[in-house]
């Protein structure tokens, strides 16, 4: 009886940590194992810009995001800002060191960048199985955009 009661308790502490950890409804992507404090970042560097605003609320231009750890690797992308709209999302960096990152890369990065171009933002749920990629790709675009909001 009483491993019955231990074992009810350890789950549900499980599922309240869970829950909790997930930040709400909010947040922009799904938690990660790798604690925020973790992911680092450069300074982020603007490749070129074009002066003039459209009407979706960028400058014109290409903007280059802060490197983000995403534990295997690092992702850093470009945004390109056409007609003040985001356009484009390309990958400079991402995992490619192990096979399972490549495969899983594959599969996630053009759903991000879809996603992305989709929301006119940063904020796009994480591709299930890509978390740690997803949650770099959110932090870099995030970057590129705040250079072109400028």
């Amino acid at each position: 009886m009483k491993k019955l009661i231990l074992s009810g308790f350890t789950i549900a502490a499980f599922a309240i940590y869970a829950i909790l950890s997930r930040g709400g409804p909010a947040a922009p992507a799904a938690a990660s194992a790798t604690p925020p404090s973790s992911i680092t970042s450069s300074a982020p560097r603007q490749s070129s810009a074009g002066a003039a605003a459209g009407s979706g609320g960028y400058n014109n231009g290409s903007y280059t995001g802060s490197q983000a750890d995403a534990l295997y690797g690092t992702v850093q992308v470009k945004a390109v800002i056409q007609n003040g709209r985001l356009t484009d999302v390309q990958f400079l960096s991402q995992p490619t060191d192990r096979r399972r990152s490549q495969s899983i890369n594959s599969q996630a990065t053009p759903i991000l960048k879809q996603e992305a171009i989709q929301a006119q933002s940063a904020n796009v749920q994480a591709v299930s199985g890509a978390t740690l990629t997803s949650e770099a790709f959110v932090q870099s675009l995030q970057s590129a955009l705040s250079q072109a909001k400028a």
